[in-house]
């Protein structure tokens, strides 16, 4: 194996770990629930306390250029085991809502400096490929996102033990985590295309935002936000919901869950390929296209848990497989200084407006039920493909994907 697909496949590995902590609350939110009478604001603030930790941490390093500044392997190394730290403080010690949203927001924190700093190592190994790469650096997230779904399915976390079946989930996702950090420190290198160290400018993090091919890439990025994570968090639990409607099984309702997350992993990779052949915008464009569609949809399926599945996966697959090329996109596009500082504003952005849909969707399921609760996600796809085809006719596009646009 060469020296790149060596690097590119162990930073991806630890892409999958170290994202097992984003959801490992949510995943047992069931559980937190019923433990601690959980209200949906609380259910909904465990989940966007690491979203804001993590726009926090994210505006916090592109204000002091930290990825473009430090050893990006030990920046990303050193932020996974505090994360997985934290979440296994959670698992061991905490027995109240209030001090678990604390160290979700720490451990949102700490993944800032983890997932931006990744894909700009994964830049410095690819060109003509770097969909296709930033794609398996993201698909290998969503698949981790996926992990905890997974490790609460199986059946061993739920026999009698000395610690309830939701403090094995997040104690699995830390370690998953530490496995992470360790691949990133010792293993992950950077690659040739990595720029000379860039001088300390505090203004590059605004001054990204006003390039018009940047700014159109990042709105094309905020649409896709503003559907992906509000699904993430509660697709999950809406197929719970409907297997337990139904009378079907519990474990076959969380296996769906993790499907419906990792499968993005396919999505990703997939488009990646294309994407670096057809073009950036044009996947992206008719990945938001499918993925909207599935949103206005999806409720209407509530009562056959059968077809809800099925058009899950779809929308599992659709709904990341454009995330790596908005990323690519900015790659591309900005000053090759501080792609670290670019990738890190775009993803605080990003993450800054999921925090509006999750907290947005248990509300509309407490009004109108799961079937209309995720038809508002839609208008994140449609202004995201608006700001494709605007992109597409820019001159500057012609830097996307060798020229492919």
């Amino acid at each position: 194996m060469s020296r790149k697909w060596r690097s590119v496949s162990l930073l991806t590995l630890a892409e999958l770990l170290a994202l097992a902590l984003w959801f490992s609350a949510t995943a047992v939110l069931p559980q937190l629930t019923a433990a601690w009478q959980l209200s949906a604001a609380g259910q909904s603030w465990l989940t966007m306390s690491v979203q804001l930790g993590f726009v926090v941490g994210a505006l916090t390093s592109a204000i002091l250029n930290l990825a473009d500044r430090m050893p990006v392997r030990y920046l990303c190394a050193v932020s996974t085991l505090l994360g997985a730290g934290f979440n296994a403080a959670l698992a061991l010690f905490v027995d109240r809502p209030a001090t678990a949203i604390i160290l979700r927001f720490l451990t949102g924190a700490t993944l800032a400096g983890f997932y931006p700093p990744a894909m700009k190592i994964m830049a410095t190994w690819c060109k003509e490929d770097r969909g296709l790469c930033i794609g398996m650096l993201v698909g290998a997230g969503a698949i981790g996102s996926g992990l905890p779904h997974l490790f609460n399915a199986i059946p061993a976390f739920g026999s009698e033990t000395a610690l309830p079946h939701w403090r094995l989930v997040l104690l699995a996702a830390s370690l998953s985590a530490i496995m992470a950090g360790i691949i990133a420190a010792v293993f992950v290198e950077t690659g040739p295309l990595h720029a000379e160290v860039a001088p300390f400018d505090w203004r590059y993090a605004g001054r990204s935002l006003g390039e018009r091919g940047l700014r159109l890439a990042n709105f094309g990025y905020l649409g896709h936000m503003w559907e992906l994570y509000a699904m993430w968090a509660w697709a999950p639990l809406f197929l719970l919901a409907s297997y337990q409607r139904a009378g079907w099984s519990e474990l076959a309702g969380r296996v769906a869950g993790f499907a419906t997350v990792a499968v993005g992993g396919v999505g990703c990779v997939g488009a990646g390929f294309l994407a670096d052949r057809w073009g950036r915008t044009r996947i992206a464009a008719i990945s938001l296209a499918v993925s909207g569609s599935c949103a206005l949809t999806v409720g209407l399926l509530f009562q056959s848990p059968t077809w809800l599945t099925l058009l899950c996966i779809v929308w599992g697959i659709s709904v990341v497989a454009d995330s790596a090329q908005f990323s690519a996109a900015v790659s591309e596009l900005s000053d090759s200084r501080y792609v670290g500082t670019a990738l890190t504003i775009q993803t605080c952005l990003g993450f800054l407006l999921t925090l509006l849909t999750i907290r947005l969707i248990p509300s509309l399921i407490e009004r109108l039920g799961w079937e209309w609760a995720f038809t508002v996600l839609a208008l994140g796809p449609l202004f995201g493909i608006f700001s494709m085809l605007r992109l597409r006719a820019l001159p500057e596009a012609a830097k996307m994907a060798s020229g492919n646009r």
